[in-house]
């Protein structure tokens, strides 16, 4: 479609005090800060600039010369290997112990309705405590129950119990993170590409991880594996004790009751701002729908009588479209072009899904796989819309539920595309989330575009006033 149709007002950084009056003044503004408090935070803010002003042209190189991110990418590594061979270990080992193939899926879709829970009534603690501190403790509890999963006297009851401890503390960590990313690098482009790095190594997972899993097992009982589990959580945890800076907390703090009611007063910020409720969105739908070919993989291979080979081809697809399209994003385009690619990518995120209306052969079907996966390029365009978009006051929070709705809806989208392939055959209903997802992506931008185009009539107004 031609670019002018679908082309994206820019952004509108957030200027002035209390940026947008914490979305349109839900909350009163945060008391003033010490002096030497704020001498401080201008000191890290210049040092930050001036980090980013001399890595900004080397691109995903220059994200890595802030000792910071090493720090945190070196801990995404380690936390990623420990949830991968937790995940695989837990689901033999519950296997093992009941025989049950639906407790041993159990395993995996336990991980989902905590993580909601987690994102939405915890999501507070990204921004009431300092944020390694917050990231320190969610890696030793982590740690923690995987060693519990190890004791050889856990029952399974038990496990899953400790399996959904982790998964209420997933989102907390995830969204902390990202939050104190753009502390590390700041809101710009050498965010954006942090946050594309972080991304591909998690894709990656996904190709490489399970596969090393699975040899491990072929060399130690589940609940050995479990101990590698719990030495990667700890040495994540002690990597950002000691190779990050100490940062204040975003907000004040108070008891559990305040934290409860301000994760969900996080919430109703985020939901209550028409601009970033919309980026929220956008984040959420596109991965909705383009979860169900992975989720039908297995019986789509068996409809077409493929191989165990043809199942593992599907599966890494995707995978490998995704860390092809954040590369080429990354590498080849400007900050100003990832923002052009928003829209025209968004649009067709899940159209190649359409091919699957035909049903295809393994290869068509892994195209447009790839296909899919590569036009997730534009979350680096949006990932700088998201950061301008939330006041820095309620950052954590807003990462934090950001993160947890993006697995929920996955969740949602895998058990939706098997309801729908229990009525109609699997290419019909691969190609019907493809035909939905589309059609809902194309409202979304639509309400995106508008919001973007009146906020810009807005300051043009402002700007003519104040003149």
């Amino acid at each position: 479609m031609p670019p002018s149709d679908l082309s994206p007002t820019p952004p509108l950084p957030e200027t002035g005090a209390a940026p947008r009056a914490l979305l349109a003044g839900a909350a009163p503004p945060a008391p003033p800060i010490a002096a030497s408090g704020r001498l401080s935070s201008i000191a890290g803010q210049a040092e930050k600039a001036g980090r980013a002003e001399s890595a900004q042209s080397a691109g995903y190189r220059g994200v890595f010369r802030v000792p910071e991110f090493r720090t945190v990418f070196l801990a995404h590594l380690l936390s990623l290997l420990g949830v991968v061979v937790s995940e695989i270990a837990l689901t033999v080992l519950v296997y093992h112990l009941t025989g049950s193939p639906l407790l041993s899926a159990l395993t995996f879709a336990l991980g989902f309705l905590p993580y909601l829970i987690g994102g939405t009534l915890l999501a507070g603690v990204a921004d009431r405590f300092p944020a390694r501190r917050v990231l320190v403790v969610c890696d030793l509890v982590c740690a923690s129950c995987a060693a519990a999963m190890a004791f050889p006297g856990t029952p399974v009851a038990g496990l899953l119990v400790l399996r959904c401890v982790v998964a209420v503390v997933s989102p907390v960590f995830n969204g902390t993170r990202m939050a104190t990313l753009t502390d590390i690098l700041g809101g710009g482009d050498l965010f954006v590409l942090g946050r594309s790095l972080l991304r591909i190594v998690s894709q990656s997972a996904l190709l490489a991880g399970f596969g090393a899993g699975g040899l491990l097992l072929a060399f130690v009982s589940p609940r050995g594996a479990m101990c590698v589990t719990v030495f990667t959580f700890g040495a994540s945890a002690l990597l950002l004790r000691f190779g990050t800076r100490r940062r204040p907390a975003r907000a004040q703090g108070g008891g559990g009751v305040a934290l409860l009611k301000d994760s969900l007063a996080g919430a109703r910020l985020v939901f209550g701002d028409r601009r970033v409720r919309a980026l929220t969105l956008m984040f959420w739908v596109s991965p909705m729908f383009a979860v169900a070919p992975e989720a039908l993989a297995a019986p789509y291979a068996g409809e077409l009588g493929a191989s165990t080979g043809a199942l593992g081809l599907l599966m890494c697809a995707m995978p490998v479209g995704t860390i092809a399209g954040e590369l080429w994003a990354g590498s080849a385009l400007s900050a100003a072009a990832r923002s052009r690619i928003v829209f025209p990518l968004a649009a067709v995120s899940v159209l190649p899904l359409l091919l699957y209306a035909v049903r295809p052969g393994i290869a068509l079907a892994a195209v447009a796989l790839v296909l899919t996966g590569a036009t997730g390029a534009y979350t680096l365009g949006l990932d700088k819309w998201y950061v301008e978009a939330v006041p820095e006051e309620i950052r954590g929070r807003a990462m934090t539920l950001l993160t947890a709705g993006m697995m929920t809806v996955q969740g949602v989208g895998m058990a939706l595309a098997g309801v729908v392939a229990e009525l109609v055959p699997v290419h019909q209903a691969v190609a019907g989330a493809g035909a939905l997802g589309t059609v809902a992506i194309l409202v979304l931008l639509r309400e995106v575009r508008i919001v973007q185009r009146t906020e810009a009539r807005d300051e043009a107004d402002r700007h003519m006033t104040g003149g």
